[in-house]
């Protein structure tokens, strides 16, 4: 189907059907799936209550796709984690964070694939490595200029950890990386609290 500049519209009957009103034909998850590889924009509403679904349907998507053999792309410490932020303070940076780091990999995704056909094993790996950090970094100097403390936000020294990467904790260290934001907010606050007191 010729790409439009308008998404179109899928319709989810309440027997499960979808239906594409740009063909005027019934399709499944799997025929979305194209749609979307094919980078053709939808929008999926419910048929009675005129709900914007498309947020579950894609995630269904995800579910079907990640069924079939070979085919996995989360690991599963990675849908754990993303379990734990759900309810956390730390929630709302969550959506922003992985549009981020998706928008960037799909942005290097060519220079990945050449590293990836030239090379196996160790070499491919640090390519991603390398990508990931590179990506990392760049979304923490971004959020320096959203957060008011801690991460060396506007006013704040920034710490030991931020100013320099190879003096980082590691992942497996005993505070996880949301505790130690945590911990620095929580002392920074002190901090704050205090000048204001010495003022008064």
């Amino acid at each position: 189907m010729a790409k439009t500049s308008e998404p179109t519209i899928i319709k989810k009957y309440a027997n499960r059907r979808l239906y594409n009103t740009g063909t005027s034909t019934y399709v499944t998850l799997e025929d979305l799936a194209v749609m979307v590889k094919g980078e053709e924009d939808f929008v999926v509403y419910d048929a009675k209550s005129g709900e914007d679904i498309t947020r579950a349907v894609l995630t269904q998507i995800i579910v079907e796709q990640e069924g079939k053999d070979g085919q996995n792309l989360l690991p599963i410490t990675f849908l754990r984690q993303l379990i734990r932020f759900y309810g956390d303070s730390m929630q709302g940076l969550v959506p922003g964070y992985l549009e981020f780091s998706i928008a960037s990999l799909t942005k290097e995704q060519e220079k990945l694939r050449s590293h990836m056909s030239g090379a196996f094993g160790s070499t491919a790996l640090e390519a991603m490595e390398e990508q990931v950090k590179r990506n990392s970094e760049m979304f923490e100097r971004a959020m320096k200029m959203f957060l008011p403390f801690g991460l060396g936000g506007a006013g704040v020294p920034p710490t030991a950890d931020a100013v320099d990467p190879a003096k980082a904790r590691p992942a497996a260290a005993s505070t996880s990386d949301l505790d130690d934001l945590k911990q620095q907010l929580a002392s920074m606050q002190k901090k704050i609290d205090a000048l204001g007191s010495d003022k008064t």
